[in-house]
């Protein structure tokens, strides 16, 4: 097959996959706020109901880090996040803040831990490389012990951010900010079809971006689970803890 006709057959998969692991590493560097970085891994499952739970082990932009990392499970129609940083901020009293997905809109700060996600979605992120016009084979390598053929390209960003559901473009737009017209990418692709590993890279006005994504456990079982319940506590509000 043409390189772009493999891009959209995984394209195609990724969207039917149940289950996967993503290890991810994005870093940032801009000429005022200074160089960022986040690293960390997520479990997604999609059956029998949505779940993922992502463990962020690095979080730092120009100096400042979060200390302790951040960690958001998202289950059914409730988001749980375990950030120390914002339970000082907020006034919680236990280790985890639940929020309903319907009112997430009015935590900004959970908010952003949940746009994380979606720069770790595989569908997303598999989507927008279909955006290509110019993407070629360039060889096989191994990633992580398994054969894969090594795809190279690019990608306008107005037109891959387009590919994606109306609902996901906005914050899709928002992630690649710091990218002005086209996204250098690499994909490595096993022979199941199914993405193994995705680079991708850009930049603006002398901020880049790049990140790096391994995939793995392509429909094994994974074990997503609410924190205990003794250790949640709602969103404060107006200064009240529960």
């Amino acid at each position: 097959m043409a390189a772009s006709e493999v891009l959209a057959q995984a394209a195609q998969k990724t969207s039917q996959v149940s289950t996967y692991t993503v290890d991810a590493v994005v870093n940032a560097a801009h000429p005022q706020e200074g160089d960022g970085r986040v690293q960390g891994r997520m479990l997604y499952q999609s059956k029998p109901d949505l779940a993922v739970d992502l463990t962020l082990d690095t979080v730092g932009m120009g100096g400042r880090s979060l200390p302790g990392g951040a960690r958001a499970v998202l289950q059914g129609d409730n988001v749980y996040v375990k950030v120390q940083a914002l339970n000082d901020l907020v006034g919680a009293t236990k280790p985890w803040i639940k929020v309903s997905l319907s009112e997430v809109g009015d935590s900004a700060q959970v908010n952003q831990y949940l746009s994380q996600i979606q720069q770790f979605d595989l569908a997303n992120v598999t989507k927008l490389v279909t955006a290509s016009q110019d993407v070629q084979s360039v060889g096989n390598e191994s990633v992580n012990g398994e054969d894969t053929t090594h795809y190279s390209g690019s990608f306008p960003v107005d037109a891959a951010v387009q590919q994606l559901p109306a609902d996901k473009q906005e914050q899709a737009r928002t992630n690649l900010a710091q990218v002005k017209d086209d996204v250098k990418f690499d994909v490595w692709v096993a022979a199941d079809g199914l993405p193994r590993k995705l680079a991708m890279s850009g930049g603006k006005e002398g901020a880049t971006l790049d990140a790096t994504l391994f995939f793995k456990g392509y429909n094994e079982p994974v074990n997503i689970a609410a924190p205990p319940a003794d250790q949640v506590g709602d969103l404060p509000r107006n200064g009240t803890t529960n």
